[in-house]
């Protein structure tokens, strides 16, 4: 194996230049960071403990419920779809930043080289569109869709637009012949946008 080649370092390499980002350009403050597997129990274990942060930190019930549901899908997405490395890793990870107006959840995992470009292209569809279109379109998938193999109906990306109300921003980049490492920026706002 070439140092620096593997999938697991240039994933890692574009997580730690993430990580570093938010650490130096950010006002913010990073409440997680993980990078590696997502068993359940670490999924649940996130998702009480930022929920608990954010209480504390005197967030509104409602937006401490969409920051649930984004997180809950991003997590399962993952868990579920995101493709295993060589090595049989599945190889990922996220990052929850808080500032004075917004979150910053940032998800990362693996795809494979073929399936990208209909995730960029569900995504920008997502994001060409206003929110009482994302709303029928989740209405319409939900009571249409078809549940692929692994359990989904394509609901996941399009739950994360409607409950951020933001849109989702996104940066692949190619690790293998056929594996694309994608990572998802997502913003909830703490305070409402006049």
């Amino acid at each position: 194996m070439l140092i620096g080649n593997s999938v697991v370092e240039k994933c890692n390499a574009r997580y730690q230049k993430i990580f570093g980002d938010y650490n130096i350009n950010a006002d913010g403050k990073i409440l997680v960071s993980h990078f590696g597997e997502f068993s359940q129990d670490l999924v649940n274990s996130l998702t009480s403990n930022i929920e608990e942060m954010m209480l504390e930190a005197g967030d509104k019930k409602g937006v401490v419920k969409r920051m649930f549901s984004v997180l809950v899908e991003g997590l399962q997405n993952i868990r579920i779809h995101g493709e295993k490395d060589d090595n049989g890793q599945q190889v990922s990870f996220l990052i929850v930043l808080r500032d004075e107006e917004s979150y910053k959840i940032t998800f990362g995992n693996l795809v494979k080289t073929e399936n990208i470009q209909g995730i960029l292209d569900r995504i920008d569809r997502l994001n060409g569109m206003e929110t009482p279109e994302v709303k029928e379109l989740y209405m319409e998938t939900l009571s249409n869709g078809i549940m692929s193999n692994k359990g989904g109906a394509g609901l996941g990306f399009i739950t994360m637009s409607l409950k951020s109300k933001n849109r989702i921003d996104y940066i692949n980049e190619d690790v293998s012949d056929d594996l694309v490492f994608l990572s998802q920026i997502i913003m909830i706002d703490r305070i409402k946008k006049d």
